[in-house]
């Protein structure tokens, strides 16, 4: 039998350790998708700065996101030299160093940029809810996004307690009542998320079905479709915070996986949602006005040459909505070509 050389530490921190290392190298993972997409919406927007009023307080918001995200993943990779390559003989193993050091810069660096990106997503999910809602009238807008917004002034307050109690000497993300406020703060932070979700689904899928009626299929669910109702929802984030609500409060491991996992998710989802804005495929008001765009059809007919024009009623931006084009071949054959959607 081969001898042993493995920690002296319980299963349940061994586990810990595992986790947290393999929280690291995904975190790296998200932090490598989040600056593909940064790059690709910053330099669209940078070249539309000009034509579009909102490019530059796009690229700032980007850039403060993405500075805070450079700055937890340099803290992540700090933190992992300090307990397992720095201090790796301190008595009871280095998650017992990582535990009783929680007043380092470093470890207070860590637990704030891990709050501070989250809010800033949840005030682009509101955002975005916002814009989705406001079509329907900024009262009905404000009394719709009153709980969303009080639940996030929520989350702010218990997030900063959170942080600060977690850098206390003597505690830690493991004491008791640390743990009490980050299950707080994210169990608030995800109910922000899912009412915001489900708001913004709730307000596409009724467009959807309205459009529907109006549109072809294969037009319609450029703009209404499944999975664009799951990017402007954010919906990414809300499944993978679940889990690790539910693994912190019961105190599993993995939770240290799910918590970077979370986090990169949240942040990827803001990213997904600003580049389809880059796209100009997202949603706006303009978009969800209630009228229908018109469609115009010519209609050429070989033995007769003539030619006319057919108006759907009532209509929105022509710009946003395709145009279709049917040419009359025989008396009983159709030939359909459509016109290419131009975004707006």
């Amino acid at each position: 039998m081969a001898p042993y050389y493995g920690p002296v530490s319980s299963p349940h921190w061994i586990f810990l350790e595992r986790a947290f290392v393999a929280g690291d190298f995904i975190g790296g993972v998200g932090y490598g998708i989040q600056c593909v997409l940064y790059l690709s919406c910053a330099i669209f927007f940078w070249k539309q700065r000009k034509l579009r009023k909102k490019s530059i307080i796009l690229i700032v918001y980007m850039t403060l996101l993405m500075g805070i995200q450079t700055m937890l993943a340099a803290a992540q990779a700090r933190v992992i030299q300090e307990i397992y390559i720095d201090n790796r003989n301190y008595p009871g193993g280095p998650w017992a160093y990582f535990l009783s050091h929680q007043t380092l810069p470093i470890n207070v660096m860590f637990y704030s940029t891990l709050f501070l990106p989250t809010f800033l997503a949840d005030l682009l999910i509101l955002w975005r809810c916002w814009v989705i809602w406001k079509e329907a009238g900024k009262l009905i807008a404000c009394i719709v996004l009153a709980l969303p917004v009080l639940l996030l002034l929520g989350s702010v307050g218990m997030g900063i307690l959170w942080t600060l109690q977690s850098s206390q000497p003597g505690l830690s993300l493991y004491s008791k009542l640390p743990k009490t406020f980050g299950t707080t703060y994210y169990a608030i932070s995800l109910s922000v998320n899912i009412i915001l979700a489900i708001l913004i689904s709730l307000r596409l899928y009724m467009h959807r079905r309205r459009i529907l009626g109006t549109l072809p299929e294969e037009h319609a669910k450029k703009y209404v479709s499944l999975a664009t109702i799951f990017i402007e929802s954010a919906a990414l984030y809300s499944i993978f915070a679940l889990i690790f609500v539910i693994s912190y409060a019961v105190n599993n491991p993995i939770n240290q996986i799910f918590l970077v996992v979370a986090s990169s998710t949240q942040q990827i989802a803001g990213y997904l949602i600003i580049y389809r804005i880059a796209q100009g495929t997202a949603w706006s008001s303009s978009n969800l006005e209630g009228r229908v765009s018109t469609l115009r059809f010519s209609l050429t007919t070989q033995n007769q040459g003539e030619s006319g024009t057919f108006r759907t009623v009532d209509s929105t931006n022509s710009d946003t909505l395709p145009q279709v084009h049917v040419s009359c071949c025989t008396k009983c054959g159709l030939e359909q070509s459509r016109e290419g959607l131009i975004s707006n």
